[in-house]
């Protein structure tokens, strides 16, 4: 689709004014530093700016150069990412920042191709990068800039392709990531997936899907598979040193490197105590004793549910020893808060310390 020169520059000039005006004010759109705009774009990938601002505050303070970043231990930028989700964000910027700092004296390229080649960066957070810390005239379309550009031009099935040729040609050469950022400003405010706010968008007198009062048609919604449901058992293991048993995740599985106590799916015909020992059995050739339910808690993820139950053990037989080869860690429970659980194991060790407090403050009687 090729847009005619006028269209082009009314879109630029009609979406431009109205972000100069109203955007919001961003701790990001305050500095040119390329590691923060580039922190900040990574944050909101499958997240809410009002949910990445105090985690955006915390990362900065506690690494506030490239060089602070890759100098770090992995644990710690994970503990400070943990109940953001998708951890593969903070794993690969940790990556990144080792590779910006050996290859690049801890800056980040003014190269499109350069930028492109960071582990995590795909074609959005590149364009992005470019655009808005060095000027570069590369497109950036996130989920809300897909949804402005659909409607504008009432696309049913854009395809990533289409997208990136209609933002290339409306992309305004003098101003690209200021014209990036107001396209997503106006679809995370404005031009919102239902009831959007047509009256007070800049680009209403250019919108195909409002021209035919069929905004809420465009794009067409993906149509929703059931969501899967699993239980989990987990085996809560103290030593008589009163030590937690806790385990690494491997860093390519879901919520890859953090810590999280040994146990795993149900499987059809077993009961949650025997899914517990086998599954300590197989990830740790150890045999236990399953005792009373700790605690249950339910969780959903991106494309499926849990509810983890999490037994008390005690090890009758062997040694814990990984069966994938990943860390397997003895810890007082007075520095868990040192490594990274995901959310529903958190929530776990919660209900252990409660627990733990209660029993503490029963009074013991001799007779």
């Amino acid at each position: 689709m090729e847009i005619p020169e006028s269209h082009q520059r009314d879109f630029r000039t009609a979406l431009l004014r109205w972000f100069d005006t109203h955007k919001r004010k961003l701790p990001w759109r305050d500095s040119a530093d390329p590691y923060r705009i580039w922190l900040s774009e990574v944050m909101l990938q499958q997240t809410r700016v009002d949910q990445a601002l105090p985690y955006y505050t915390r990362f900065l303070a506690a690494f506030p150069t490239v060089e602070a970043l890759a100098a770090a231990n992995l644990d710690a930028v994970l503990l400070l990412w943990e109940g953001l989700g998708y951890y593969a964000r903070a794993r690969h910027l940790h990556q990144a920042a080792g590779i910006l700092t050996k290859q690049y004296e801890g800056m980040m390229p003014s190269d499109y191709g350069a930028i492109r080649s960071l582990p995590g960066v795909g074609t959005y957070t590149a364009g992005a990068i470019a655009s808005i810390a060095f000027g570069m005239p590369y497109p950036a379309v996130d989920g809300n800039a897909r949804r402005v550009l659909a409607r504008c031009f009432a696309l049913r099935t854009p395809t990533p392709a289409t997208l990136l040729r209609l933002a290339s040609q409306l992309l305004d050469p003098a101003r690209p990531g200021d014209f990036n950022q107001a396209l997503m400003e106006a679809g995370a405010t404005v031009c919102t997936p239902a009831s959007p706010r047509c009256p007070a968008c800049p680009l209403g007198g250019l919108c195909a899907a409002k021209a035919l009062s069929r905004q809420e048609d465009f794009p067409a919604k993906k149509v929703k598979n059931p969501v899967p449901h699993y239980d989990i058992a987990a085996g809560i293991v103290l030593d008589d040193e009163g030590r937690l048993l806790i385990q690494r995740r491997a860093e390519r599985a879901l919520l890859g490197g953090l810590w999280e106590f040994p146990g795993g799916k149900r499987t059809a015909g077993e009961t949650l105590q025997q899914a517990c020992q086998r599954e300590l059995m197989e990830e740790l050739g150890i045999t236990v004793a399953v005792g009373e339910l700790l605690t249950s808690v339910r969780h959903a993820y991106t494309h499926f549910r849990i509810t983890l139950y999490a037994f008390r053990c005690h090890i009758t037989a062997g040694i814990p020893v990984s069966s994938a080869g990943l860390p397997v860690r003895w810890v007082p429970l007075n520095e868990l808060g040192q490594y990274a659980f995901p959310r529903a194991n958190r929530r776990v060790l919660d209900a252990l310390g409660s627990s733990q407090r209660n029993k503490a403050a029963t009074p013991q009687y001799k007779l």
